[in-house]
């Protein structure tokens, strides 16, 4: 990529690569990403500037919504596991037959409660 080309889309705000005491550009793994998505949407895709910078907005969005999720369904399996181990100790206790499987096979994954057996 042209140094020209480089310095037009720092000037942008569509990469801000960081500097040495020199004030050279140093670009991170995530830089030349960024470059390379932005090279592919202006030449495979025939995007503008504007568009390029509104498809980086919504990939950092969405990006940020993906670790959000990932953060939600650990937080859901940690909290799962132990309400998941107590019903089945009670079940233990109580000798019914086949629950566990029965437990593995219906995790709801809304977080409802619907546990995948019936006492009744």
């Amino acid at each position: 990529m042209h140094p020209q080309t480089l310095r037009k889309y720092e000037r942008l705000g569509l990469v801000r690569p960081s500097r040495t005491h020199g004030m050279l550009r140093l670009y991170s793994e995530d830089d030349l990403a960024r470059l390379r998505m932005i090279k592919f949407l202006v030449e495979q895709r025939g995007m503008n500037l504007a568009g390029v910078e509104l498809a980086l907005h919504l990939v950092t969005r969405l990006m940020g919504v993906q670790r959000l999720m990932s953060s939600l369904m650990e937080d859901r399996e940690e909290t799962w596991a132990p309400i998941q181990q107590q019903v089945e100790d009670i079940l233990a206790m109580l000798h019914f037959p086949g629950f566990k499987d029965s437990i593995q096979s219906s995790r709801p994954l809304g977080g409802g409660r619907d546990l995948g057996f019936q006492l009744f």
